[in-house]
């Protein structure tokens, strides 16, 4: 059945304003934690946060909400996403609840509920705490003896620093290496530059002056233009860049060029098919990751599985298959062999091993395979399903047959906005272009019909 609460990542909209407000916050946490109660143990819950000013509203609505159903709640405060997760089965505790809306403006904020074993729940569970927020059933508030209690847990950076590190290859370190990672004034702005440094690198910290309404602000994976500055001006031998809630990285080589999670996931799988550590032989990436991504993995022997945009859907199909890489093309890469999740600093430790391993330019290493022309373009329709129209679905079974085994066509509503996204790809970039514009065009007219 549909969720109405939860979407593709949690729950997610502007602060203050349905559903991410105080009052839905505490129904959704006595929800929740009626939904996670099995057992006589005493139940917990992990919550953290990013640094958006919204997080001051939400974290004591959240506490509220668990502990007037009888959990303790572990309060940790401002944190990466992956770190939750993390810390929610390393206390054996019965959920995670991170509260940030990743790489949206401050004025915008989220939920995302980890299960007890560090995973996001799955649309099923999800559905069920919607039922219960609704209809009121098995809410029923703790006795006066059996509330939870609340408390700050003073270590938890310290935590996920050495987790984060122990990723690391025990033999390399980063010694020499000039990094600039940017934080995106988001929920990494401590741990990242600690991390790196304690690895031996020279690193030159941006977007780690939180204010409560900077996040993403013009710095992160989302707006690169400040860490490709940087790192030129620096002389820097790499570039990080996390977004709010770090679970997504974006790499800049030393000549300040931008690459992107499909290298990425090409360079890991290359070092890990060399190592013999490719779960199953697969990678798993969605419907938009470059087609030159998926043959240069294909010549490794990797088999690349795509699902629907949305890092849920990759870890999803990464759990059903036993593989152990995964990612999009936004940087969203989950490596399963560390984490439940995307993981921006680890997956960028990875690749730093490499480099060290390699004694190379980053612009040398991360450039594994050459990206094949891809075009995306949005139209815009109304109330109409243009989709369904036949003169529609007949444009783009034409441009099918043109692009014919040299390319590709995703064409997808939005999950956001009203809005179809017409992403062609393929050998030749003009006859790509053609066949995007001929089918964008067929959508605005039936839309405008």
């Amino acid at each position: 059945m549909a969720r109405k609460l939860f979407g593709t990542d949690g729950i997610r909209g502007r602060a203050n304003e349905e559903p991410i407000t105080a009052h839905t916050m505490l129904r959704l946490a006595m929800a929740a934690g009626a939904r996670f109660t099995r057992g006589d143990h005493r139940h917990r819950v992990v919550i953290g946060k990013d640094t958006r000013l919204s997080g001051y509203m939400l974290e004591p609505a959240l506490t509220s909400g668990f502990v007037s159903v009888g959990m303790d709640v572990v309060l940790v405060g401002p944190m990466p996403t992956p770190a939750i997760g993390m810390l929610t089965r390393s206390m054996r505790a019965d959920l995670g609840v991170m509260i940030s809306a990743s790489h949206n403006p401050y004025y915008d904020n989220g939920i995302k509920i980890f299960g007890p074993d560090g995973y996001k729940l799955s649309d099923d569970i999800e559905y069920s705490i919607e039922a219960l927020m609704e209809t009121g059933h098995d809410l029923a508030a703790a006795s006066s003896a059996q509330l939870g209690r609340a408390i700050r847990m003073e270590d938890a950076t310290g935590r996920y620093i050495e987790f984060c590190k122990q990723t690391f290859p025990k033999a390399l370190r980063l010694d020499g290496m000039t990094i600039v990672v940017d934080c995106a004034h988001g929920a990494a702005y401590r741990v990242a530059p600690t991390v790196l440094r304690e690895l031996g690198a020279d690193v030159v910290a941006l977007g780690v002056e939180p204010d409560g309404f900077n996040i993403n602000d013009n710095v992160g994976a989302t707006a690169t233009d400040k860490l490709r500055e940087a790192v030129v001006a620096n002389k820097a031998d790499i570039g990080i860049a996390l977004d709010g809630d770090a679970d997504r990285v974006i790499l800049v080589d030393e000549g300040g060029h931008v690459i992107d999670g499909d290298q990425l996931m090409a360079l890991i799988s290359k070092s890990w098919t060399a190592q013999g550590r490719v779960a199953n032989g697969c990678l798993v990436s969605t419907v938009m990751s470059n087609l030159g991504l998926e043959r240069f993995v294909n010549s490794l022997g990797v088999e690349l599985h795509r699902t629907p945009v949305g890092d849920r859907y990759v870890v999803e199909h990464m759990r059903k298959n036993g593989c152990n890489i995964g990612g999009e093309q936004s940087g969203h890469i989950i490596l399963t062999d560390f984490a439940t999740t995307g993981d921006g600093l680890i997956a960028a430790l990875q690749v730093l091993a490499v480099i060290v391993e390699m004694e190379r330019p980053a612009s040398e290493v991360l450039r594994v395979f050459e990206p094949l022309p891809q075009i995306l373009k949005n139209v815009r329709f109304g109330e109409s399903e243009p989709l369904e129209l036949a003169k529609v679905r007949e444009a783009i079974k034409a441009g099918e047959i043109r692009l014919g085994q040299q390319g590709r066509l995703v064409i997808r509503k939005s999950g956001t906005e009203p809005v179809i996204r017409v992403m062609g790809e393929g050998d030749d970039r003009d006859l790509v272009e053609t066949v995007v514009e001929d089918i964008v065009e067929t959508i605005a007219q039936a839309s405008a019909a």
